[in-house]
């Protein structure tokens, strides 16, 4: 995923088929600007307000939101006794957010005396993303994380042959598969409805987030004896770079083997 997961450069371990040498630590740190007005809000009031937010981008982890100390709402913080070392960064203190009679524990974090290495997260702080009710990128809501701009969504159209099995079962089969490329994920297949044998799905409870896809909604299968959860789901209204997999359905599960062309996939 993006530079520092799924086999990006910045990984603990590189690819190894490039024609350079990354000369630095193993374990690498990216600090770059965050070209857009970021804000969080808790118990109803904005907690962060910054249109100088960075994104820094650290070796097997997702991308993190920093802002200058300025952006955020001092008479909401608390500071606390909690503190967690980085040998990357630093040591970290933190302070809870209270927002009228609710209160974030140990929220925000920041490094009052960062490592030599990466003296420019000084005067920097971060917020737990899911300890805040509500995110916006500009005056869109985001969900699960922010928006990596190395991160893509791609949606092409595919005439292969499909077929999606549970043992000798064929629960699906398609030539008008939608393929979804994702940024560090393998390839996925969107099926129409009409190509499903949807009699052998059950809406589950499950839903899941994706900053950049949107709200997954999960089936699952009862084939014969066989009953797999959350084999199946579906994106009912995806964001705008993955409309065209819209209420189509995809598979994956343990007990079910997906093959293109007749090869499994």
């Amino acid at each position: 995923m993006a530079l520092t997961l799924g086999g990006g450069p910045l990984m603990t371990r590189p690819p190894e088929a490039v024609n350079y040498r990354i000369d630095g630590p193993p374990h690498r740190l990216f600090l770059h600007d965050f070209p857009r007005r970021v804000r969080a809000l808790f118990g109803g009031e904005v907690v962060l307000d910054s249109d100088r937010a960075r994104l820094l981008h650290e070796s097997n982890l997702l991308p993190q939101l920093y802002v200058p100390a300025e952006d955020v709402r001092t008479d909401l913080l608390q500071p606390t006794s909690h503190s967690t070392h980085c040998p990357f960064k630093g040591d970290a203190a933190y302070h809870s957010v209270r927002a009228g009679d609710r209160i974030a524990e140990n929220a925000m974090w920041h490094y009052p005396r960062p490592t030599e290495a990466a003296p420019w997260l000084e005067g920097l702080v971060a917020l737990y993303w899911g300890s805040m009710d509500a995110w916006f990128d500009e005056d869109e809501e985001v969900f699960a994380h922010i928006r990596d701009p190395y991160h893509r969504v791609d949606v092409r159209g595919t005439g292969r042959h499909v077929r999606v099995l549970a043992g000798d079962v064929v629960v699906a089969e398609s030539r008008r598969a939608k393929l979804l490329s994702e940024t560090g994920l393998p390839n996925r297949y969107y099926l129409p409805r009409e190509d499903v044998r949807t009699e052998l799905l059950e809406p589950s409870a499950t839903h899941t987030t994706c900053p950049y896809k949107g709200t997954a909604s999960y089936a699952t299968l009862r084939a014969g004896e066989q009953r797999l959860p959350d084999a199946a789901w579906s994106y009912p209204e995806p964001l705008d770079g993955a409309l065209a997999i819209a209420d189509r359905l995809c598979f994956l599960a343990e007990g079910l083997t997906t093959e293109i062309d007749g090869e499994p996939f």
